[in-house]
């Protein structure tokens, strides 16, 4: 609906508190500033796309700078199933990929793929958006009345599209200078904003987070996350976006996505936002949900760009903050990256993520991930055998009272030794040698608590582990007794001859300490 002529000439508000704005028409690129060389493909498709549809071109590079740092990532798509440096998406809520490519005459698989393309494609679902707003000509040419098409590109609704407009007029003010990934450079020069929000309701985007203070608050869609937890807090979760700071805070309110995050840190400046809160249940690292906090990092894993200093102290002061709260021990094996979490299929944060800089800033103690007991499977383990879980084998066979020596990892005469100890105490075939059997009676060991659905804690973790040992399938180590739990107890109690009630009591504790 075009706006009113009121709306038109409302005056406008700044785009941060923090900046002190006045009243500018800015139309893009400096008149007196010359035509990109044929050497710079990417300043020659936004001074293109710019010009055929109308839209400033400082505008369109903004965005395309908030969405991608200018990365297609060779048509590779992003968590949302967005595209190139427009990020152009193709999901049930946002359906830019086929508006542009009705809008432009581009079929979809160029527009994915094609730099050029797809930056035209995201210049004229910015003008369409612009025309159903009812911009004129002159309008259009301010690139502060266009805040209401940045806001509704996003195809978020109301604080997350205008934490999305907002950081596009960031850009404006601030300036950028982005080098992309072949070496061009793209600039954008800065100038005073002040941001036409017109029909953009900001009501509730700079809400303070209710756990985190120096934070902001937009929630998460209600079926993303559970409400409340069933295990204790004990790790922080380091996770990178695959997309955009406001469009992964826009993706968690999509009822489609099935996906959150209790925090989301921005790269250019660090800014937090909270959208799962901390005594519930985010959906983000799979088995360990329950017993997490999970962190997203905006960005890619292949880009280090994204991987900034004010990004880094930002993520590292929170991390600090919830050790501090929940009793976190800051190594690494309570703060993970989401590649390290039990059963993950995910690469996050990768190799770019620098782990000795961000334990040094939390205050923590660098190291090897994960807790040194967990592993998807336990393959056999004997003399000559090396490796992080012959420690394991180690660890567990010393906390036992058995002298497997210094836990270095080596499988040598000494943990032979132990090994054998412990099997004739558990009338197993003592061959020194950790097979099936050895494992789900080193890994149950300890005390005997009943567990059924319901229960938390270390010994529900034991189990877990025993059980993944004992049946040849991963059983998720949470610390939470589940549904899924439930079922692995049930299998194992039917192919051992148990009594059958998915709880574990004095029999299901003995088999299992026995290594049957």
């Amino acid at each position: 609906m075009p706006r009113s002529t009121v709306a038109r000439t409302r005056a406008r508000a700044s785009v941060l508190a923090a900046l002190t704005v006045t009243a500018l028409v800015a139309t893009g690129q400096p008149a007196t500033a010359a035509a990109p060389p044929a050497a710079e493909p990417l300043n020659r498709a936004f001074d293109r796309a710019a010009q055929e549809y109308g839209v400033p071109r400082d505008l369109l590079a903004a965005v395309g700078y908030g969405e991608s740092r200018l990365d297609g990532h060779a048509g590779l798509p992003s968590q949302a199933n967005g595209y190139g440096v427009m990020h152009l998406a193709s999901n049930p809520e946002n359906r830019s990929l086929e508006k542009a490519a009705a809008l432009t005459g581009e079929p979809a698989e160029r527009l994915r793929r094609n730099t050029a393309a797809n930056i035209l494609g995201g210049a004229a679902v910015l003008r369409d958006h612009a025309d159903r707003l009812g911009l004129d000509r002159a309008e259009r040419r301010d690139v502060n009345a266009w805040y209401p098409a940045v806001a509704r590109y996003s195809e978020a609704e109301g604080p997350a599209a205008a934490l999305y407009a907002d950081t596009v007029f960031t850009f404006l003010a601030q300036g950028l200078t982005a080098t992309a990934p072949g070496g061009e450079q793209v600039r954008v020069p800065s100038r005073p904003v002040a941001p036409d929000k017109d029909e953009v309701s900001a009501a509730g985007v700079y809400a303070q987070s209710p756990d985190y203070p120096s934070g902001l608050w937009v929630p998460a869609y209600s079926g993303n996350f559970v409400v409340g937890r069933k295990a204790t807090v004990d790790k922080v979760i380091i996770h990178t976006t695959q997309g955009s700071y406001a469009g992964s805070i826009s993706w968690y309110q999509n009822p489609a996505s099935k996906v959150s995050a209790h925090y989301t840190i921005r790269s250019s400046d660090g800014e937090v936002t909270q959208s799962v809160r901390e005594k519930d249940t985010a959906w983000h690292a799979g088995s360990v949900n329950s017993s997490s906090v999970g962190i997203e990092h905006e960005g890619y894993v292949d880009n280090p760009a994204w991987y900034t200093e004010a990004m880094y102290r930002s993520s590292a002061a929170l991390t600090q903050h919830l050790a501090a709260r929940y009793s976190i021990p800051k190594n690494r094996s309570h703060i993970i990256g989401h590649s390290e979490a039990p059963g993950a299929t995910h690469t996050d944060p990768g190799p770019n993520w620098d782990w000795n800089h961000y334990m040094q800033l939390i205050g923590g103690t660098p190291g090897t991930p994960g807790d040194s007991l967990t592993f998807p499977s336990y393959a056999l383990q004997q003399s000559g055998s090396s490796g992080p879980q012959v420690t394991a084998v180690q660890q567990l066979l010393n906390a036992q009272g058995y002298a497997a020596g210094t836990a270095d990892g080596i499988f040598g005469p000494t943990t032979k030794s132990a090994t054998q100890a412990f099997q004739r105490a558990r009338s197993l075939t003592a061959d020194g040698a950790v097979g099936p059997k050895t494992w789900t009676a080193l890994l149950s060991a300890g005390t005997t608590p009943a567990l059924a659905r319901g229960s938390s804690g270390d010994a529900v973790k034991r189990l877990q582990r025993s059980l993944t040992a004992a049946l040849g399938t991963t059983v998720g180590v949470d610390g939470s007794f589940g549904p899924s739990t439930e079922t692995a107890v049930r299998n194992y109690q039917t192919s051992r001859g148990l009594g059958v009630d998915g709880k574990v009591g004095p029999a299901t504790w003995g088999a299992l300490q026995a290594g049957r």
